[in-house]
């Protein structure tokens, strides 16, 4: 599996982005995209995160309510819609899949994901 992650860009705070994270090769059925950020000096850290079939959603409480996260099975593309941004949510946004549920325990823990794309960047000014 191949993840090309795309849409980064330098914006303002309060301004939005949408992430496009696109998937080629087989993954199977079962699996979850999530997505990860990683600010300069610190640890990779979970944003959201998809069920294979896009009914269900996880969000970190940093984002909830800001981000959005969808998918396109047909275009084998998963988005990542981001509201609201602020300075804090700059870093380099990443997309990975999971061969997990959904409700696993593993959803947040970056170790736990299987493929991973190369990254883009998100900077916000204040």
């Amino acid at each position: 599996v191949q993840l090309q992650a795309s849409g980064g860009g330098l914006v303002q705070a309060g301004d939005s982005l949408r992430l496009s994270c696109a998937a080629s090769g087989r993954a199977g059925s079962d699996y979850v995209m999530g997505w990860f950020r990683q600010a300069p000096g610190k640890e990779r850290e979970f944003v959201a995160a998809i069920s294979w079939r896009g009914v269900s959603t996880v969000y970190a409480d940093s984002v909830k309510g800001r981000f959005t996260t969808s998918r396109d099975n047909a275009k084998n593309t998963v988005y990542l819609q981001m509201d609201s941004l602020k300075p804090e949510d700059t870093g380099v946004y990443f997309c990975a899949v999971g061969f997990f549920s959904i409700g696993s325990d593993w959803l947040t823990k970056p170790r736990q994901y299987a493929y991973w794309g190369q990254g883009t960047l998100v900077t916000v000014s204040s």
